[in-house]
């Protein structure tokens, strides 16, 4: 999947891109044929940079209950002929889940898609994840034909069929469908359960990992394996070696993290930093002076799982240094740096910022800590952040760092966050959003009565009026 194009943040597109609260509210005070342009156009080209995690779908999905959206963009995206040439579940998976949501209000168009695509689109295990949720036993199986013609009845395909069922992500159209009156579908789902649990059984009879009466060069080893595969093992290897080295063994260990190969200096390095070994950190400066980029990445990451004050103390020494261990020392003092440190984690704040843009993977951690440390003067790049930032997860974090850090937040940020699409973010909006605001009033209303709203969201809307409080 290519990296999404974005537009500005100013722009109507740029704001439903970012899923961001004010992308609502501008879009419902646009000309609706605008608006509903940007909504198909965010829904058709996911604009996020890791659809697994970042949401978006149940915010668009609430625009176009409000937009009172038709659905012909979306039904003419998922049956175009290009979903037969291209399979990858990035392509469709975001208007899937979008009708999902649509269908879980109502929505008899959406669930009539969803119905309609789990039978015959590509991306179909997705359909039938959703429909799952939210389809009534009838509908279900009616489908059982149409998915099981999808698989032939010769070996290959049942072996598919097999793996389709064991990995499904909602088991209950399979269990229905085991059931189902016709036998001919009850009698093929149910072997395809029953070899799917053989599956399990044997992959795990069948590995190929650690055994009990390992060395530690055993260990390194099966490390410098997963490098040569390709699968990096470092970090069970380095838990295996807990298991099995002794103090008789440190001299071995420390040797490996200095000049090992690229496995054993990796799972070296990891054992070492997690035991806190009083050399651990010389050996990690001397990682990122001289060893391969994955070497260096492994140091990097065994530095920032430390927890000693010897480890904090040095990265005052190394926050400075303008290279990765510098900007590693910036985030151990974001995650535990005291008051003094203040200075320097807002330095490291604003170096990111201006060098990598407000998408940078460090700022995540550095913003945390300005708010962990309540760093006022960090108010203004934190709004920086927020605005500009294509990742709904970190202006989460922008917006709980200025909620600790700018005044200004309850009265501004808060108000449009309620619309978010992250529900993290919605639920700091719902416990610092000023009610003054008649918009506030009425949106706490909805997120109240909202089935679909996470639960914490709605703990938070109700924390805010007690007894003495006027009621939403």
């Amino acid at each position: 999947m290519f990296d999404p194009v974005i537009a500005p943040s100013g722009t109507l597109l740029g704001l439903l891109q970012r899923g961001r609260g004010d992308g609502t509210l501008h879009a419902l005070t646009a000309p609706r044929a605008e608006a509903l342009a940007a909504l198909n156009h965010c829904v058709l080209h996911d604009p996020r940079h890791d659809w697994q995690v970042e949401n978006r779908s149940l915010y668009y999905a609430r625009l176009y209950l409000d937009l009172n959206g038709e659905l012909d963009a979306v039904e003419a995206h998922l049956f175009d002929p290009e979903d037969v040439l291209d399979a990858d579940e990035s392509r469709t998976g975001l208007a899937l889940a979008v009708l999902g949501h649509l269908a879980s209000y109502g929505r008899l168009d959406a669930l009539r898609l969803l119905r309609r695509y789990a039978a015959h689109g590509v991306n179909w295990a997705w359909a039938l994840d959703e429909l799952a949720l939210r389809d009534d036993d009838a509908g279900l199986r009616a489908l059982a034909a149409p998915v099981l013609a999808r698989f032939p009845h010769d070996a290959e395909g049942e072996a598919e069929l097999a793996a389709a069922v064991r990995d499904a992500f909602e088991p209950r159209p399979w269990r229905l469908w085991a059931d189902d009156p016709r036998e001919s579908i009850a009698t093929r789902v149910r072997a395809a359960q029953e070899t799917g649990c053989f599956d399990r059984w044997q992959r795990q009879m069948n590995s190929t990992g650690p055994r009990p009466g390992w060395s530690v060069r055993a260990v390194f080893e099966w490390a410098e394996q997963g490098v040569e595969r390709g699968t990096p093992l470092h970090v069970p290897a380095a838990r295996c070696l807990t298991a099995v080295a002794g103090p008789e063994d440190r001299p071995e260990i420390v040797e490996a993290a200095r000049s090992g190969t690229e496995g054993a200096r990796c799972t070296a390095l990891r054992y070492l930093a997690d035991g806190n070994d009083p050399d651990v950190l010389d050996l990690i400066e001397g990682a990122v002076a001289t060893g391969s980029a994955p070497v260096v990445e492994a140091a990097i990451a065994a530095y920032e799982r430390m927890r000693s004050l010897a480890a904090v103390d040095r990265a005052r020494g190394w926050v400075h240094r303008p290279d990765a261990l510098g900007a590693a020392a910036g985030r151990v003092l974001a995650c535990r740096g005291a008051a003094q440190d203040r200075d320097l984690v807002l330095a490291a704040l604003r170096e990111a910022v201006r060098g990598e843009g407000p998408d940078a993977p460090t700022l995540w951690t550095l913003v945390d800590g300005a708010g962990r440390l309540g760093i006022a003067c960090a108010a203004p790049v934190l709004r920086h952040v927020y605005r500009e930032t294509a990742s709904s997860h970190l202006r989460g974090r922008a917006a709980r760092a200025l909620a600790a850090t700018d005044p200004s937040f309850a009265a501004g940020f808060a108000v449009e966050c309620l619309w978010d699409c992250e529900e993290t973010t919605r639920e700091v909006a719902a416990r610092h959003a000023e009610t003054g605001d008649t918009r506030v009033v009425e949106r706490l209303r909805r997120l109240a009565a909202d089935p679909a709203e996470e639960d914490e969201v709605q703990t938070a809307v109700r924390s805010r009026f007690g007894p003495d409080t006027p009621a939403v």
